[in-house]
């Protein structure tokens, strides 16, 4: 018997490598782990990808192009605003926020995990980049950008480490202050 022809295989493989992760961190990453989530032989997952790294290589690049997570979702909800950018942000936000914390926590897993995983690290200054340049295309200068990138980072991570709820009001008042 031959083998079967299945085109959807690899993409299944990402797939489950996304849910490991979004349920229990890159730690819980293993190809005999994504073998199982995604029904296919362990084989499958190191034919498709030699290395872990490679995996998450897919993995991040499918969860920066997702349209709740991509940068053209965060242009969406800026364009056309009549009240002010921290307004705007804010409510990008907390949409973002109210899909729960385990995308977030996704996300962010694999976005950190380019510190010590060198095959990440171009994916994610891509990721930083294209925001940057959305907002600075927003704000008065590329350094306010920068700093609504790292601010937004550093709110959601604590979003993230708090059982708080999302604070709209604390949060567009910190923005505003950054925008100026």
């Amino acid at each position: 018997m031959g083998r079967r022809y299945d085109p959807e295989r690899r993409q299944r493989i990402i797939d489950a490598a996304i849910r490991i992760v979004e349920l229990k961190g890159i730690s819980g990453l293993s190809h005999r782990a994504v073998a199982a989530e995604a029904d296919v032989p362990l084989g499958s997952t190191t034919y498709h990808f030699a290395s872990l790294d490679e995996l998450l290589v897919a993995a991040l690049e499918q969860v920066n192009c997702e349209p709740t997570t991509a940068i053209e979702s965060w242009e969406t909800g800026l364009v056309g605003r009549e009240d002010s950018l921290a307004e705007a942000l804010t409510q990008v936000m907390e949409e973002y926020a109210s899909g729960g914390r385990g995308r977030i926590r996704l996300e962010y897993e694999l976005y950190l995990a380019a510190l010590r995983r060198p095959l990440l690290q171009p994916l994610a200054a891509v990721w930083l980049d294209d925001m940057t340049r959305l907002l600075a295309r927003h704000t008065a200068d590329l350094a306010t950008a920068r700093a609504l990138v790292a601010l937004i980072d550093g709110l959601l991570l604590q979003f993230l480490l708090t059982d708080r709820p999302f604070d709209r009001e604390e949060v567009r008042s910190v923005l505003a202050r950054v925008i100026g």
